[in-house]
């Protein structure tokens, strides 16, 4: 694979920096948009190898994540790290990056809660760029109590007992 077009690259970053975005702003319908065309799953998941798309992505948060008073998850999802391989030819790419996710609220002082990896899969369709598939790798975890409903220490989250279809 090949560093691509900057159209493409481009492309590519904003798709991943607009993940972040919309966890931060609990924003769980745009998830689902994103979405709409592959899966995100993480290693920290029992049944990791299924993961999810569309409609069921933005239930999940929404079920999962904490969402503040001020309407936000009151995190700042940080992509770092970030590299990207185009095949312009076959309309595919790969990319990973490192994530950090900080937060704050009025019981919590500002500070990283965890980080990880991302190892994503991109497809053009039509022209635009969609995720395939994401998959999310947690590698540090600190005081997650303010931002998830269940404890990603134990892991063992399962994605339908949480979202049904």
């Amino acid at each position: 694979m090949a560093a691509g077009t900057w159209e493409s690259h481009h492309a590519i970053t904003n798709l991943m920096f607009r993940y972040a975005e919309c966890v931060d702003q609990a924003d769980f319908d745009g998830l689902s948009e994103l979405f709409a065309h592959g899966s995100i799953r993480s290693t920290s998941a029992e049944d990791s190898e299924q993961g999810m798309s569309g409609a069921a992505v933005g239930r999940f948060y929404a079920a999962t994540n904490r969402v503040h008073e001020d309407g936000t998850l009151r995190t700042r999802h940080l992509s770092t790290n970030v590299r990207i391989e185009i095949e312009e030819v076959h309309n595919t790419a790969t990319a990973r990056s490192y994530y950090v996710v900080l937060q704050a609220t009025p019981k919590l002082p500002f500070q990283a809660i965890v980080g990880g990896r991302y190892e994503d899969r991109f497809e053009r369709v039509e022209g635009e760029w969609h995720f395939a598939d994401r998959i999310v790798l947690v590698d540090q975890i600190g005081q997650m109590s303010e931002h998830l409903s269940f404890d990603l220490a134990k892991g063992g989250v399962r994605f339908d007992e949480v979202v049904s279809e």
